[in-house]
């Protein structure tokens, strides 16, 4: 599976940029799908996740409320809307997928997942 980022860019604090991922070389349906991030001299960090089938998703707290994932399983693409942006955002967005045998399983552990996007990068200006 080959997953391929876009979107990022600079944007200032309080505006909104949307991530999109898409997938090839497997069956999209058949994959959790997870956008982490990770900025300079931190740790990557899990930003949400949605489940193969796009009922089920999770937020991390420092985001919640303010992005949202979305996926379509016809069109191989996974997105990220994130409103109300903050400097604290600012970083190295990775989309990433987990191949799981059900349809409803989330995770938020980056060692679950399988396959990894070359991240994309996002800068809120104050």
């Amino acid at each position: 599976v080959q997953l391929q980022a876009s979107g990022g860019g600079l944007v200032q604090a309080g505006g909104s940029l949307r991530l999109s991922c898409a997938a090839s070389g497997g069956t999209f349906s058949s994959l959790v799908m997870g956008w982490f991030r990770q900025a300079p001299g931190k740790e990557r960090e899990f930003v949400a996740v949605v489940s193969r089938n796009g009922v089920n998703t999770r937020y991390a707290d420092s985001v919640k409320g303010r992005f949202t994932i979305t996926r379509d399983n016809a069109k191989n693409t996974v997105i990220l809307q994130m409103n109300s942006l903050k400097p604290e955002d600012t970083a190295v967005y990775y989309c990433a997928a987990a191949a799981r045998p059900f349809m409803s399983t989330i995770t938020t552990s980056p060692l679950q997942y399988n396959y990894w996007g070359q991240g994309t990068l996002v800068t809120v200006s104050s």
